[in-house]
């Protein structure tokens, strides 16, 4: 966790949301997000400390790294230790973003099957899940940038999915988060109470699978107790 995630709403709306002011990137919406595939964050310009939107790729390349195969591991980063991973602490230092999405996609082992589900917000709202982001220049000297979605040990209902969830930010720490002095007070589980989960087609494990029907309650599926919320209207 987090593997895998979906942004249904384009650019422009996520722009709005955010209060960002440079030119609207283009980046189809995506629902089946995967590692090494570009995503959106939001940081703050290091001179003007505007909101940016941008695009950026999924899965962190170091600034030190010899090459940028590994990014695909370092999708997460444990908010436990990212102050001293080497991979991360510069980063949670110096660069932290915000990864807008509109929920989460984890699977429930149920006896030798996987049942995937969904997690949004219950108010329809851009999630807003603690990232970091760091800039590796490639051989023919362009920049790479990339970016990590910052978990923490999960709460509530999420904790019968996995052990593992992102760090959710209420509006009110966004700032804390992108510039504060202590960003590691908000790594923390977001409130059970605020989250809608439901049971997914099987086929959202595909990642060449993407389209609106992939977070849609799979009618088949027998959820346990406390799973199986109504997907909210995306608002």
């Amino acid at each position: 966790m987090c593997g895998r995630y979906f942004q249904a709403r384009g650019s422009g709306d996520i722009a709005r949301y955010f209060g960002t002011t440079n030119a609207v990137p283009n980046l189809i919406p995506s629902f089946n997000k995967a590692p090494t595939q570009d995503g959106l964050v939001v940081r703050r310009h290091p001179e003007t400390g505007a909101l940016h939107l941008d695009v950026l790729r999924w899965g962190l390349v170091p600034r030190w790294a010899k090459d940028a195969t590994g990014g695909a591991r370092m999708m997460n980063a444990r908010g436990e230790t990212v102050a001293e991973k080497p991979a991360f602490r510069d980063a949670f230092a110096k660069r932290r973003c915000l990864v807008p999405m509109d929920g989460f996609y984890e699977w429930r082992t149920e006896g030798k099957a996987k049942q995937p589900f969904a997690c949004s917000l219950k108010s329809g709202e851009p999630m807003a899940c603690a990232g970091l982001w760091e800039g590796w220049k490639q051989p023919d000297g362009d920049w790479l940038r990339t970016y990590s979605i910052v978990t923490c040990a999960a709460a509530g209902r999420q904790a019968l999915l996995h052990e593992r969830m992102p760090v959710i930010l209420p509006r009110e720490a966004w700032d804390d988060w992108l510039a504060g002095e202590d960003p590691a007070a908000l790594l923390k589980p977001a409130e059970d109470a605020l989250l809608a989960f439901w049971p997914v087609d099987a086929r959202v494990g595909r990642v060449k699978e993407d389209d609106a029907g992939l977070i849609a309650r799979d009618a088949l599926a027998v959820a346990p107790a406390g799973l199986d919320d109504a997907p909210p209207t995306l608002g």
